[in-house]
C-alpha cells in the first residue's frame, strides 16, 4: 500500500472505557426495570463485560449506583449549561425546551429521580450532591434566561431554581408513565408563570 493511502485513513476510534460502558448499561437497566430490580449480573450482560470487571471498577452495587448518579448528573448539568450558550433572546425559551425535550427522551433525569429513592447511604449522598449540582446549574439557567430577556426576577434565583428542578423531575417521572401529560404545554405554562415573576 502506498504511504499516502495509509496516511489518509483515519485511525480507529479508541474503544470506550469499560467503566463508561458499565455506567451506560446500568443506566439502561435502571430505566428498563428500576434500581431495585437491577443486578450486577444484569448490568454485566447489558454491558457485554464480566461481572468480575464490574466488581473491579465498582466493588458493590451501591458503589455502582452512586457513581451512576454522579456520572448522569454531570452529563445533565453539562447539557443544561450548554442550552443557552450563544442563544439570541428570541430563541432562549425554545432552546430551553429543546434541552428539556432531549432530556425527557434520553431518560437520565428519570433515572436520577429513581435513584434518589434508593435506601443506601452511599447512593443517598450521591443523590444529594447531584441535586445540589443540578440546582446550581438551574440557578445559572434562570439568571441567564432572565438576563437574555432583559428581566429581573422578583424572587431569588436559587428559589426559582429549586422549583424548576422539581418541575423537570416531575416531567421526567411523568414521561415514563402511560397517559403522561403533554410536556410542551406544561413547559410553556410553567415558564409563562415564572417569567411573570419579573420586574
Amino acid at each position: 500500500m502506498p504511504a499516502h493511502d495509509a496516511e489518509a485513513a483515519p485511525p480507529p476510534a479508541p474503544p470506550r472505557a469499560a467503566a463508561e460502558r458499565i455506567l451506560e448499561a446500568a443506566a439502561r437497566r435502571v430505566r428498563a426495570c428500576g434500581a431495585a430490580d437491577t443486578s450486577m449480573h444484569d448490568v454485566a450482560v447489558e454491558a457485554g463485560v464480566s461481572k468480575a470487571l464490574i466488581h473491579y471498577h465498582f466493588k458493590t452495587k451501591e458503589a455502582l449506583l452512586a457513581r451512576l448518579v454522579a456520572w448522569l448528573a454531570d452529563q445533565v448539568v453539562g447539557r443544561e449549561s450548554a442550552a443557552l450558550a450563544d442563544a439570541p433572546p428570541a430563541a432562549a425559551v425554545d432552546r430551553l425546551w429543546a434541552w428539556l425535550a432531549a432530556e425527557l427522551e434520553r431518560g437520565d433525569v428519570r433515572v436520577l429521580a429513581e435513584l434518589s429513592g434508593t435506601p443506601t447511604a452511599e447512593v443517598r449522598r450521591a443523590s444529594a450532591a447531584a441535586a445540589r449540582a443540578r440546582r446550581l446549574a438551574s440557578t445559572d439557567t434562570v439568571e441567564r434566561l432572565f438576563q437574555l430577556l432583559g428581566l429581573r426576577p422578583r424572587v431569588p434565583s436559587a428559589m426559582l431554581a429549586a422549583v424548576i428542578t422539581a418541575f423537570v423531575d416531575g416531567l421526567a417521572v411523568d414521561a415514563g408513565t402511560d397517559g403522561a401529560a403533554n410536556p410542551r404545554v406544561a413547559f410553556d405554562v410553567f415558564w409563562l408563570a415564572l417569567l411573570g415573576l419579573a420586574d
